[in-house]
C-alpha cells in the first residue's frame, strides 16, 4: 500500500478550510497551520483526529507537500520567509490574482495575458517543485462537488515538473476529484478565474472527466 505522502495546508480562509476538509472527509492526515495559531487548533479539534496544528515552521519542516492557501500578493512574502525550508517541496499555489472591484465582483489585478502561477514560479525560491491546482473552483464548490456521484468531478492541474504529477493526481483524488493536466506552468492562466477552464470563466462550472477532456 502506498504510504500517503504528507500534506500542510497553511491559511485557513475558505480555500484552506475546504481544500483540508475534503482531505479530512477522504481519511487523508493533513497539517494545519495559520498565522492565528487558535484557528488552527480548533480546526484540528474538529477534524475527527485526521488533522494536526502546528506552527507554520513546523508544517514546512514536516510535511512533502506545502499548500499556502493565501492571497496571491502573499507570495512574495512567504518566500523571503520561508524560502530555506521549502527548498525541495513540493508547492501547490491555489491562488487566483484578482480582488474586489468595487461594484460586487472581481477584477484581475496583474495584465490580462499574465497568470499567477508563472509569476509565483518566478519568484519562488531554488529548489521549490511548483504545482497549479485546487483554485479552479470556487470554495463553495470545491467543498460540495467533493465525492460526487456517479462520476467525480475534475480538478485540473499544471505543472513542469513530472515527477510530482503522481502524487499531485493522488492528492487530488484523495481530496474526492478527478485529477487532470492541462501542461506545464505557462498553461495556469487557462485554471485560473476568468481562464477557459476555471468555474468563473469560460468553464462556468464542475464538469465530469469525459466533459474536461473534450474543453482541452
Amino acid at each position: 500500500m502506498e504510504t500517503q505522502k504528507k500534506v500542510a495546508v497553511i491559511g485557513l480562509g475558505n480555500i484552506g478550510k475546504a481544500v483540508a476538509g475534503n482531505l479530512i472527509n477522504n481519511k487523508h492526515q493533513v497539517i494545519v497551520a495559520a498565522r492565528n495559531a487558535d484557528e488552527a487548533n480548533d480546526f484540528a479539534a474538529q477534524s475527527g483526529g485526521f488533522a494536526q496544528s502546528t506552527s507554520i515552521e513546523e508544517a514546512i519542516d514536516t510535511a512533502d507537500i506545502i499548500i499556502p492557501a493565501i492571497w496571491f500578493g502573499s507570495f512574495k512574502d512567504f518566500f523571503n520567509d520561508h524560502g530555506n525550508q521549502l527548498q525541495g517541496k513540493v508547492l501547490v499555489d491555489v491562488s487566483n490574482p484578482i480582488a474586489p472591484d468595487g461594484n460586487g465582483g472581481f477584477k484581475k489585478i496583474i495584465g490580462e495575458r499574465e497568470s499567477a502561477g508563472e509569476i509565483n514560479a518566478s519568484i519562488a525560491p531554488k529548489g521549490v517543485k511548483m504545482v497549479k491546482a485546487f483554485g479552479t473552483l470556487g470554495a463553495g464548490t470545491l467543498a460540495s462537488a467533493s465525492n460526487h456521484t456517479p462520476e467525480k468531478e475534475v480538478l485540473f492541474y499544471a505543472s513542469d515538473d513530472s515527477d510530482v504529477n503522481g502524487d499531485i493526481e493522488n492528492l487530488i483524488k484523495d481530496s474526492g476529484f478527478e485529477p487532470l493536466r492541462v501542461g506545464g506552468l505557462d498553461q495556469s492562466i487557462r485554471i485560473e478565474v476568468f481562464g477557459d477552464l476555471h468555474e468563473f470563466g469560460a468553464l462556468g462550472k464542475a464538469v465530469s472527466l469525459e466533459e474536461a477532456k473534450s474543453k482541452l
